[in-house]
């Protein structure tokens, strides 16, 4: 027993690409970290701006009354008043430079808070 245990100690057949695949393998985790981290940051960012334009989506409606020969409509308005967060009046539509009203990513850089 202790004769395999020295024999198995002393062998270094398989030791170099060991290492190199450790070694390869540790590069391709780092860049798969890195990677993964901007695609994160950049659905946040695009979901942000989905978010952003659909809550600058007007429901307001209005029809007028119709009348028939069977029946009459008096009409209906509806007004769409502001959400939480959302902007109103100059700069509240979509430049882009006013970036999203609810949603602050921190740690990005060239994004402001508001």
């Amino acid at each position: 027993m202790k004769t395999m245990w020295m024999r198995f100690w002393r062998d270094e057949e398989g030791f170099v690409t060991s290492t190199e695949l450790i070694f390869i393998s540790t590069i391709a985790v780092i860049g798969l970290v890195a990677g993964l981290t901007t695609v994160r940051d950049q659905v946040i960012l695009e979901l942000a701006d989905i978010a952003d334009a659909v809550s600058e989506l007007d429901q307001s409606f209005t029809y007028a009354a119709v009348t028939a020969t069977v029946g009459s409509v008096a009409g209906s308005t509806f007004s769409d008043q502001p959400d939480f967060g959302e902007q109103v009046g100059a700069g509240a539509d979509q430049s882009g430079a006013a970036g999203t009203q609810c949603v602050v990513i921190n740690g990005l850089a060239g994004t402001s808070e508001q």
